[in-house]
């Protein structure tokens, strides 16, 4: 079965075509960006061939999933002769709320539950159904999949995602911790124990997702137990540029003496924070690093708060679960940061935590176990593929599995 993956943000598209059955394939992907501008781009790169940029007008996502669409059928660079190959679409959809714990077909009841839930993810939900819309007017016919980022975390017991303010709030406005990246996590961790050999229903996991958007993980017997982002993404870790955890009096400070909007808050937490408002110079962990060796202070700081946060979690849940069997590093800064993975594990003896530096270092992207032969607890690296769960969640909803 041929399966297209739509991830619709804001003002961009990414997808990919895979070919899902006993095993699964990637036949094409690329990205559409700066959705609504004269000067947008496509970028498609079919299977083993090499990567065709376009420039182009693309003023909504209806067009810019047609133009997708299009590329896949190029009789140069695509990989289709005819749409009727394509026999489902599954989307990633941030937000979920408390109405959806596992991925599911889209139907208008459906829909209607994502519109209601828009307020939770006003940046990203809206983003996502316009995908929806726009496939059901091209391919009307074929069965469309909705794979939550929020959904994994529904194991959460209420003592961990609820927020102390007025339980009237909760009712009223579901404010609560929902978490992100658990599509990410829920992969992550499976394939973790596969790795190893265990079943995950007797681990316990610490999952650490780490990119430009970060998040953490405590993945107890196969359930998410907590996680470290909350109503929404901000919450947490430190971030590229989000600000993670934070006395919320700081900002009712910064707010009262800067005489700052709402809006100008929202973007201070969500774009001026994080590695780049403490560094001053970058959100990129790469760039930090590569200015150590110069001294710059800030620099360093950044990196510095970054990985102690980081730590900071893994005792954290590690007390939640009474003990830890597996970390593992997932994401663009886990996955190719082997800084990070020692800086993380270090004076972690004490929880059985044994690193071996000389495989974790300079390793990026390749599924390895990065502790020692003695460790009691299994330190990881693992890739992650968020499409791929999407993928296969579609492929096995349409076949009713």
């Amino acid at each position: 079965m041929k399966v297209l993956v739509l991830n619709c943000g804001s003002s961009s598209i990414k997808y990919q075509l895979f070919a899902v059955g006993s095993t699964s394939d990637v036949l094409a992907k690329g990205l559409v960006e700066r959705v609504g501008l004269d000067h947008a781009t496509l970028t498609h790169q079919p299977k083993g061939g090499e990567k065709v940029k376009n420039e182009l007008p693309i003023p909504s996502h209806k067009e810019g999933v047609q133009f997708v669409l299009d590329a896949l059928l190029d009789p140069k660079t695509g990989v289709i002769k005819d749409l009727k190959e394509i026999e489902a679409v599954g989307h990633r959809v941030a937000h979920g709320g408390e109405s959806f714990s596992q991925s599911v077909l889209l139907n208008n009841e459906v829909i209607a539950k994502l519109v209601a839930c828009s307020d939770l993810a006003p940046l990203h939900n809206p983003a996502n159904l316009k995908g929806v819309e726009s496939i059901t007017a091209v391919l009307p016919n074929v069965p469309q999949v909705a794979v939550f980022d929020t959904a994994f975390h529904q194991t959460m017991p209420d003592y961990s995602y609820l927020y102390a303010l007025p339980y009237e709030y909760y009712e009223k406005y579901s404010i609560r911790r929902y978490g992100f990246h658990g599509t990410s996590h829920r992969y992550v961790a499976q394939k973790a124990c596969d790795m190893v050999g265990v079943d995950i229903k007797s681990q316990r996991i610490i999952s650490c997702h780490l990119g430009n958007g970060a998040s953490i993980c405590a993945v107890d017997h196969g359930k998410s137990l907590d996680t470290s982002m909350g109503l929404t993404p901000v919450e947490g870790l430190m971030m590229g540029t989000r600000c993670g955890d934070l006395d919320s009096g700081v900002l009712l400070y910064i707010q009262d003496k800067e005489r700052l909007t709402t809006k100008q808050m929202n973007d201070l937490i969500n774009k001026r924070s994080g590695l780049l408002g403490v560094s001053g110079i970058s959100s990129d962990m790469r760039d930090l690093e590569s200015l150590v060796p110069e001294g710059i202070k800030r620099s360093i700081l950044a990196l510095e708060m970054f990985n102690y946060r980081v730590k900071k979690y893994v005792g954290a849940y590690a007390a939640a679960m009474g003990g830890v069997d597996i970390i593992l590093f997932t994401g663009g800064i886990g996955e190719n940061d082997y800084t990070v993975r020692e800086k993380v594990c270090e004076g972690l003896d004490f929880m059985g935590v044994k690193l071996d530096k000389t495989i974790n270092t300079n390793l990026r992207g390749k599924d390895t176990i990065v502790s020692t032969d003695d460790s009691p607890v299994k330190v990881l690296l693992v890739t992650t593929d968020e499409e791929l769960v999407i993928a296969t969640d579609t492929y096995n909803i349409v076949q009713g599995k």
